[in-house]
């Protein structure tokens, strides 16, 4: 396969992710958190599929597009291991229904490091029902991979749930059998 090939099955994928993780939290309260601004594509694709949310963008040196940019209350600017300790003072627990990190870079034992301290991080922002999406796996204490369970295959992008009584058994399996 050619890196092009590559590059364009990884935007699919994470298109395809974006897509049906905005459907599972469309009606449900809290904030979204997108995880490295990058150009701003992801958080443009996040903030069209849904309008009116709160959009809060982590990004250490932002260099985005600028119709991709995020309005300054929005765009948090720092080292994600400081800033997003200091957000959850602000905004308190379990506080985001969807959390989006796109946080790779092309070495993967410095991607696995990074993964492994963000984890515990992320966990108690994480309202009950609220999704994790990543491009690379993580470890969640009290969330479920349901990764299988987007249509995009398997090792592309990967999906966690904060278990709940906000998750909604019925309204899963009706999604399920949808994708």
């Amino acid at each position: 396969m050619t890196r092009l090939d590559s590059a364009i099955r990884r935007l699919t994928a994470q298109r395809s992710i974006l897509d049906w993780a905005a459907r599972h939290v469309t009606g449900r309260p809290g904030l979204i958190l997108e995880l490295g601004l990058g150009n701003g594509r992801t958080f443009d694709h996040l903030r069209d599929r849904l309008p009116g949310r709160d959009i809060y963008v982590f990004e250490r040196a932002p260099a985005a597009h600028p119709e991709s940019m995020p309005v300054e209350d929005y765009l948090i600017i720092g080292d994600m291991f400081e800033t997003l300790p200091a957000f959850h003072r602000r905004f308190g627990s379990r506080c985001a229904v969807l959390i989006h990190a796109d946080i790779g870079t092309g070495d993967e034992a410095e991607n696995g490091r990074v993964a492994a301290r963000l984890g515990p991080v992320l966990q108690p922002l994480m309202r009950e029902g609220g999704l994790v999406v990543g491009d690379r796996p993580f470890l969640l204490e009290g969330c479920v991979d349901i990764s299988s369970q987007t249509g995009v295959e398997t090792g592309r992008y990967y999906v966690y749930r904060r278990a709940g009584p906000s998750s909604h058994p019925a309204r899963e399996a009706q999604s399920r059998s949808e994708s």
